[in-house]
């Protein structure tokens, strides 16, 4: 079975959590091959966030230093799942959907999928100074990065867990969204950028527009600058995306070597059975007999016939 990590970064969500949670379709997720593991991360919440997750069932990661970066950082050094799913904690992000999103995923061959919520049909889950601003910062993206996102801003995010071993993203704030985005596609693996729809916020709004704002344009400009001077060097980005593949192909097929190798201990740990002669049963497992149940055999039953 495959195994899907979801990571939910969360401020002081206790009243969302449990909305946020049972969207999730474990059961669908569980029919199409998919074992779930919900991984919270309270990030210094000052509310009852972290025990209202573990009730949840889910997996709770402490993250003391607050920042939308710093709780993803720690939410993913803790994923162990082969792909990893994204999205706030606040009721927006359609977690219902992720069934149809792996799919999709899936059958295109995608390694880094991104969502859109700018689009018209979900106009109205956003201010229209937050729209504007969302815009304007894919906009800058889109011209610095040559990437052709949309929405650079987005939360939810679904990616192979090899993506994020390869890739460098050091925003310890809002900024992390567009970063992760931009070296993913920046060092050549499958990307790709589908809508989806928005909805509206539940509980108190965290973004603070201006400040975070101003960081994510001092952070796309930093991320051009380290992206040039990478690139200028032999080793440039595009390698990193071939060499995670790589390692990621050598770890599963270690892990299938291991797992076939503990099967083969397991059968051989196991008593061999044989028939009992003419069916009647025999001393164990009903009509059979053990290997170490058998008689064994005389010496003179091994020598040979002389005749009279």
């Amino acid at each position: 079975m495959r195994t899907l990590s979801i990571v939910i970064p969360a401020l002081n969500e206790a009243e969302n959590l449990p909305t946020v949670i049972d969207s999730i379709p474990r059961r669908e997720l569980a029919d199409e091959g998919w074992g779930v593991d919900v991984i919270v991360v309270d990030n210094a919440s000052t509310d009852t966030t972290a025990e209202v997750a573990t009730e949840l069932g889910a997996t709770v990661v402490s993250q003391p230093r607050r920042g939308y970066g710093n709780a993803y950082q720690a939410g993913f050094d803790a994923a162990e799942g082969d792909v990893i799913a994204t999205g706030d904690a606040d009721c927006t992000y359609p977690f219902d959907a992720l069934p149809h999103l792996l799919q999709f995923m899936e059958a295109r061959k995608v390694e880094f999928m991104t969502t859109n919520r700018l689009g018209v049909e979900n106009r109205h889950a956003m201010k229209p100074s937050h729209t504007v601003a969302n815009h304007a910062l894919s906009a800058l993206s889109r011209v610095l990065f040559r990437n052709g996102l949309r929405d650079s801003q987005s939360g939810m995010w679904i990616f192979q867990r090899h993506v994020w071993q390869a890739i460098q993203v050091d925003s310890p704030g809002m900024a992390f969204s567009q970063e992760i985005k931009n070296a993913a596609t920046r060092a050549g693996f499958r990307c790709l950028e589908v809508p989806i729809e928005y909805r509206v916020r539940g509980g108190e709004v965290k973004l603070n527009a201006l400040p975070d704002g101003v960081a994510n344009l001092r952070q796309l400009f930093q991320h051009k600058f380290r992206d040039n001077r990478f690139r200028a060097t032999p080793a440039r980005m595009v390698p990193l995306a071939e060499a995670a593949r790589a390692n990621a192909a050598a770890e599963r097929a270690a892990l299938a070597a291991e797992r076939a190798a503990a099967f083969v201990e397991e059968l051989s740990a196991k008593p061999r059975t044989v028939p009992e002669p003419g069916g009647g049963k025999g001393e164990q497992f009903g009509g059979r007999r053990t290997l170490a149940s058998m008689p064994t055999q005389r010496a003179s039953d091994e020598a040979p016939l002389e005749m009279a």
